[in-house]
């Protein structure tokens, strides 16, 4: 069940409308995403590359170039050490080619999963020193690693962080403590007196940023940051991040160049995922190409998708992503088997009952619990946790709700877990044992949410008749892409609207498509994507099931709901139309 919530802000939406050359209803849409004062909205319909924040604003950018630019003129070897997910390959990549650009000795080590481990360790640090590394550049980790980054410095190593994820702190009687930790420049805009504007920015940009600061300080050639900002861009939508501000242009801009890519690999893994032909926008990236880079940390070794993008023969790129689409498709089944464990699992306990779920399945592959602990947080609207087994302890992923900080939660109970980070909606952590029904109680004891907090939340740009989606309409609407986190596609709702006719559709059954009618006979297609059984379930409940039966065999009937929705445009040979999407009704 969902709440319908709309959107009642103020402004005058006249006056924007008259100033953007745009529609009071677009502007009213704006105005819904927090975008008030008008530099903001011009720059979130025309932002271009020149709006982005400078680099210097990052704390401690400024030593970081210098200790780099020392490093290069010495011929100090450099070792970037990144993470396994998306934005740690991309980081990792952006650091490499640039500064190898520049003229750096540097090479890439990124953790495995299993063996090491989220983030810098000890290990890690002790092969670089042992391999003759003087510098040590973390990128998508490093912000929560004060004791590993502490004995670099006791090897004499030089470390340099950026990163973007929340600074570990504590709360005390005299106020929240931050700990950074003790490298020789931090670049993270998370840090509390860090006075970049805008911080919820993903590594891969953070490394971006480091590597514009570079070039720009000593006057190099910057055309090489075309290219990187594609991985930024790529990492940006991966790494789940809000898709306003600066990161907003930073995917449109991406977006552009992908489609026209000098990347070898990257066009590779574009072909085999049937994407040539395809505008690429953020559903592209995030749920096709991303899975496929995101496979190789999670089933093998995340240096392949580095690899890929450091291909330059095609014949090469092309088998090296085959290899990547078939580690995601393999990723694909073994998730879907754990998301079944997941639910038998609950169904036959009392722990169904719980408002935090904390399941425990050892045998699950510890690289897939984030997965399955989403789908089960999308499943049963509840903050999920799946725990599985790994070498020596147990580790886990949890995925959460708006109303649940998964972050600040586990940080109240800290002592429970061997190690622990994440932010407000996603967690990662590991925890011996015996503590598992310890942590199970401690996460539901505390988290003081209410029934309310476990509805879905459906929010309403306006109520707007379906006669009002109109070509015009739609295609001024196509002005908000991309869309995403923080910019989600525009929703509206309509009162009296008829179900006339309806068929299931698609290869797993998986579309339900309608024709409509409105109170003065207008018809309209409409479409629904999800489980179809809970669609049919939801109007037999309503009208039964000889009126639903009828539905479906195109016999007279007219079923009135009211229906939240989306418009956009359909083509199918070379003819456009518009088509409804239907998000909910009741």
């Amino acid at each position: 069940m969902a709440k319908w919530l709309v959107y009642s802000k103020r402004a005058d939406f006249d006056a924007v409308a008259n100033e953007f050359s745009i529609s009071p209803m677009l502007a009213r849409i704006i105005r819904n995403r927090e975008l008030i004062e008008y530099d903001e909205i011009r720059k979130f319909l025309n932002g271009s590359m020149e709006d982005l924040y400078s680099p210097y604003l990052l704390k401690d950018m400024e030593n970081a170039v210098a200790l780099i630019h020392k490093k290069i003129k010495e011929n100090q070897r450099i070792r970037v050490i990144g993470d396994y997910d998306v934005d740690g390959i991309c980081s990792s990549y952006i650091l490499k080619t640039g500064l190898s650009a520049c003229g750096a000795q540097i090479d890439v080590a990124i953790p495995h999963r299993i063996r090491d481990g989220y983030g810098i360790n000890e290990a890690l640090i002790r092969e670089a020193y042992e391999d003759g590394i003087d510098t040590i550049i973390t990128c998508d980790n490093g912000i929560s690693a004060s004791a590993q980054i502490e004995y670099a410095k006791q090897l004499g190593m030089t470390v340099i962080i950026t990163d973007h994820h929340e600074v570990p702190f504590e709360d005390t009687e005299a106020g929240r403590r931050f700990f950074v930790p003790p490298a020789d420049a931090v670049i993270d805009p998370k840090q509390e007196d860090c006075s970049y504007p805008y911080s919820s920015i993903c590594g891969a940009v953070v490394a971006y940023k480091l590597m514009e600061g570079y070039l720009k300080t000593f006057s190099l050639q910057t055309e090489i940051l075309s290219e990187l900002l594609e991985f930024a861009c790529i990492a940006t939508v991966g790494d789940v991040m809000p898709l306003l501000d600066e990161n907003r242009i930073i995917v449109k801009n991406g977006l552009k160049r992908i489609m026209s890519s000098g990347n070898t690999g990257l066009k590779a893994l574009i072909a085999v995922n049937g994407l040539l032909d395809k505008t690429l926008t953020p559903y592209h990236l995030g749920f096709i190409l991303c899975p496929c880079l995101n496979a190789t940390g999670r089933l093998d070794t995340a240096l392949r998708a580095l690899e890929l993008f450091d291909e330059k023969d095609m014949n090469r790129a092309m088998q090296l992503a085959n290899e990547l689409k078939s580690l995601n498709d393999s990723r694909k089944d073994m998730t879907q088997k754990g998301v079944e464990e997941a639910c038998t699992l609950l169904e036959s306990t009392t722990m169904q009952q719980d408002q935090v779920l904390v399941l425990y399945l050892p045998d699950c592959h510890e690289s897939l619990a984030g997965i399955i602990a989403g789908r089960i947080r999308e499943k049963y609207g509840k903050p999920a946790f799946v725990l599985t087994d790994a070498e020596e302890e147990v580790k886990g992923s949890g995925r959460s709700i708006e109303a649940f900080h998964m972050y600040e939660q586990m940080s109240a109970h800290k002592e429970l877990f061997i190690k622990y980070g994440g932010h407000k909606l996603a967690a990662g952590l590991s925890i011996e044992k015996d503590k598992i029904d310890l942590f199970r109680k401690c996460m539901n004891e505390n988290c003081q949410l209410t029934d309310d907090d476990f509805l879905e939340r459906i929010y309403i740009d306006i109520p707007m008749p379906l006669k009002f989606a109109d070509m015009n309409f739609v295609k001024e609407l196509a002005t908000l892409e991309p869309y995403g986190i923080g910019n989600p596609k525009p929703v509206f709702a309509q009162k009296d609207i008829y179900f006339v006719s309806a068929k299931v559709l698609g290869q797993n059954a998986n579309v339900f498509k309608l024709v409509m009618e409105d109170e003065t006979g207008m018809r309209f297609d409409g479409i629904c994507f999800g489980d179809t059984a809970l669609i049919k379930e939801k109007i037999t409940i309503k009208y039964g099931g000889e009126e639903m039966k009828n539905l479906l065999d195109g016999k007279k009937t007219r079923l009135k709901f009211s229906i939240v929705y989306s418009p956009e445009i359909n083509e199918f040979r070379g003819n456009q139309s518009i088509q409804i999407v239907i998000k909910d009704f009741e």
